[in-house]
C-alpha cells in the first residue's frame, strides 16, 4: 500500500525558519532507515506559502491567489511518499520520525488503479501506465 505522509505547517515553517543541523541529521538518519527498508519512495520539504499560490476552479473558470495564506491546519510544509503493507505499518514508521514541539503529520493512503473499478477502462489504464513510465524516465 502506498501512503502520502503530510507534514503540517507551523508558525516557524511559514516564517521560513530552516531546521537545525541536529534536526536535519536526525531526519537524514530516519530517511536512510526507511530507504534501506524499502519504505521511502520520495520525501521533500516545501517552501512557505508566501512563495506559493492557489488556483480555484468554478464554473469553468479559474482564479489565482498568491500566498502567504493564513496558518490553518490544512497548510503543508513537507511530505513523504512511502510503501508499506498496511496503515498500521505506516503509523509505526512515522511514530519514529524525529519531530517534537507539537509537530503534526497526516497519513493518507494513495489510490491504486484497482480502487477505481470499472470507471478506469482498459484504455485509461493503458494511458496511466504509459504516462507513469514516461514520467519515470525524466
Amino acid at each position: 500500500m502506498q501512503f502520502m505522509v503530510i507534514v503540517k505547517a507551523s508558525k516557524e515553517s511559514e516564517a521560513g525558519a530552516m531546521p537545525s543541523t541536529e534536526l536535519l541529521t536526525a531526519m537524514g538518519k530516519f530517511n536512510e532507515e526507511m530507504v534501506k527498508a524499502g519504505v521511502m519512495q520520495a520525501g521533500e520539504g516545501l517552501h512557505p506559502t508566501s512563495r506559493g499560490a492557489r488556483v480555484r476552479y468554478s464554473g469553468g473558470e479559474s482564479s489565482v491567489s498568491r500566498g502567504p495564506f493564513s496558518l490553518t491546519s490544512d497548510l503543508v510544509s513537507g511530505f513523504w511518499l512511502i510503501q508499506t503493507k498496511s496503515l498500521d505499518e505506516a503509523i509505526s514508521w512515522m511514530k519514529r520520525a524525529p519531530f517534537d514541539g507539537g509537530a503534526e503529520i497526516e497519513i493518507r493512503q494513495v489510490f491504486s488503479a484497482e480502487d477505481f473499478g470499472e470507471a478506469l477502462t482498459p484504455e485509461l489504464r493503458e494511458q496511466e501506465e504509459r504516462l507513469r513510465a514516461q514520467a519515470a524516465k525524466k
